[in-house]
């Protein structure tokens, strides 16, 4: 009799904050500080043409509350049925409880684990992968997994080379125990080595914030290491499931830049029509972006069950890693 237990995705959601703001509005309103952008420029540079803001007041937990109650529903649950809440997040509304308790109140459940990972854009991937293990060893049926994130908190609003790449959003999963296989592999890496590239390196002591508290990139160095580590956690992903590359049906890479996503589509020798890309709508939303993709692609019938999802986070940290996930739902 075979005992194995598998963990499969069984309902998605999302939430984006109803405020949008394209590239005409921001340069517009970068204007009035004197710094000079224009949608084309973003547009030719990034491929982003909008980007969704969170009004001041509304919390990660806020954002991701809405993302889980989509995927609860998605999945034929009820929140009750949780037992088990990741959320990752570089943006949590405070330095604790974490993120995740909050949201585990404001959905009114308790009991069951909560607690948030931190790897900054790859930080949906290491949550997925956190929930795996937890589901296939047995000490969750239900996991729900979110990637929320507030990044216009943090953002230097007169840095044109940042201020004009990331948006705001949340999405969600439902990981439930499977008899059949649904996530096939998964791979996390990190080099510490590179945390200059990309930081916010401040933070709260003795009551006051030490550090510079905004998001810093070295956005070269961050594009090279990007295609690098993608496209080597790809091959490696596919090879530990003993699947072929171009059996992959949809590419679900971290939303960042176009021109990543069109740079590794191509070195792995994917057609365009293999890659999910949602940054020009949602901009680089950190560790909501592959969530938000995937259930974009899901909506839009890209994504349908039996097909298989290659979802690639890379960020801060520097961390990067892979999940290989057959469809169920």
């Amino acid at each position: 009799m075979n005992t194995t237990r598998y963990a499969a995705i069984a309902g998605t959601g999302s939430y984006l904050p109803p405020r949008i703001v394209s590239n005409d509005d921001l340069a517009a309103e970068l204007a009035t500080r004197n710094i000079e952008t224009s949608d084309a420029w973003i547009v030719e540079r990034t491929g982003i043409r909008q980007r969704h803001l969170a009004e001041r007041g509304v919390t990660t937990s806020d954002l991701a509350v809405e993302a889980a109650r989509q995927a609860i529903q998605d999945a034929g649950l009820r929140p009750e049925d949780i037992d088990l809440i990741v959320v990752a997040t570089s943006t949590p509304d405070f330095v604790f409880p974490s993120t995740a308790c909050l949201v585990q109140s404001k959905l009114g459940i308790k009991g069951g684990a909560a607690f948030d990972v931190q790897a900054v854009c790859s930080g949906f991937v290491y949550a997925l992968t956190t929930a795996d293990s937890f589901v296939r060893a047995g000490r969750s049926r239900h996991a729900l997994v979110i990637g929320a994130e507030v990044f216009s908190r943090i953002l230097d609003w007169n840095d044109r080379s940042t201020c004009v790449l990331f948006g705001d959003g949340a999405g969600a999963v439902v990981l439930s125990a499977s008899d059949a296989p649904g996530v096939l592999a998964a791979q996390l890496h990190a080099d510490g080595s590179q945390t200059k590239i990309l930081c916010a390196a401040g933070n709260v002591a003795y009551g006051e914030v030490v550090g510079d508290p905004f998001l810093r990139m070295d956005g070269q160095a961050v594009f090279k290491q990007a295609v690098t580590v993608l496209e080597r956690s790809a091959r490696a992903v596919c090879a530990e499931a003993d699947v072929p590359l171009d059996a992959v049906d949809l590419l679900i890479p971290h939303q960042a830049n176009v021109r990543i996503l069109n740079f590794l589509a191509r070195k792995l020798d994917l057609p365009a029509d293999k890659l999910m890309v949602t940054v020009d709508r949602h901009a680089n939303t950190s560790a909501a972006s592959v969530p938000l993709a995937l259930d974009a692609a899901r909506r839009e019938g890209r994504a349908r069950p039996g097909q298989l999802v290659l979802m690639q986070g890379v960020g801060g940290g520097f961390t990067w890693g892979s999940v290989l996930a057959r469809l169920t739902a």
